[in-house]
């Protein structure tokens, strides 16, 4: 097994179609990567929730899983559910995203995801970011969609408990749901470190990975086979 680490870590963009997804599918990796990365600057956009109590957890809860990083979040009103109808605004909101920088990695929606609203967003992102590393993050419900998986980040469990207790701190309104307790988080995050020989981990989808190594010691790659 090969494991990669980031040459640089200066600016991370976070996509969600909804206030929770980003925690719920990265929380874990944000906890991990902020503190290795004191000071990096965070976007995220949201695209639904925006002027409801969805927002205001939201903008608390990436605060608290993004330590130390300089964080700028902002949700967008579009209808949960509808988002397809609005195809035209999220793209929009996310070339605007892409104009204020490179990012040296994106957080997004799975491409394998069901809901209509998660999988609208990930179809679009590559389309705006074309040539950057985007990990599409899970997220464990009643649609049976998860696919396998190709990118793990192991946790420690001490990380793991602390992204179970800020879920439920900062997103109230979704504790009733059958999905969101720390049997279904705790469960998720179980198997995924089977998979990658760790106790926990969180895991991604990648559609394209470029690889750097050495320089060749010539500029054409076809010198010596001519």
């Amino acid at each position: 097994m090969l494991s990669l680490l980031p040459e640089r870590l200066d600016r991370m963009l976070l996509l969600g179609a909804h206030c929770d997804d980003i925690a719920i599918g990265a929380g874990g990796a944000l906890l991990e990567l902020c503190r290795a990365h004191p000071g990096v600057t965070v976007e995220a956009l949201v695209l639904t929730g925006g002027g409801s109590l969805r927002e205001e957890e939201e903008r608390a809860a990436l605060a608290a899983f993004c330590p130390g990083a300089k964080l700028d979040v902002t949700v967008l009103d579009l209808p949960d559910g509808r988002v397809p109808t609005r195809w035209e605004r999220a793209k929009l909101a996310l070339e605007e995203l892409r104009t204020h920088g490179e990012p040296d990695l994106v957080f997004g929606p799975s491409p394998h995801d069901a809901h209509q609203d998660h999988r609208t967003l990930a179809e679009l992102t590559p389309t705006v970011f074309r040539d950057h590393l985007t990990l599409g993050y899970e997220i464990l419900k009643w649609d049976g969609d998860l696919a396998q998986p190709t990118v793990y980040l192991p946790l420690a469990e001490p990380v793991l408990r602390e992204k179970i207790a800020k879920l439920h701190e900062h997103y109230g309104s979704q504790r009733d749901r059958v999905w969101f307790d720390a049997e279904a988080f705790g469960g998720i995050a179980r198997i995924r470190g089977v998979q990658c020989h760790a106790r926990y981990a969180e895991a991604f989808h990648v559609s394209k990975l470029v690889l750097g190594v050495a320089p060749l010691p010539s500029s054409d790659p076809m010198d010596g086979i001519r």
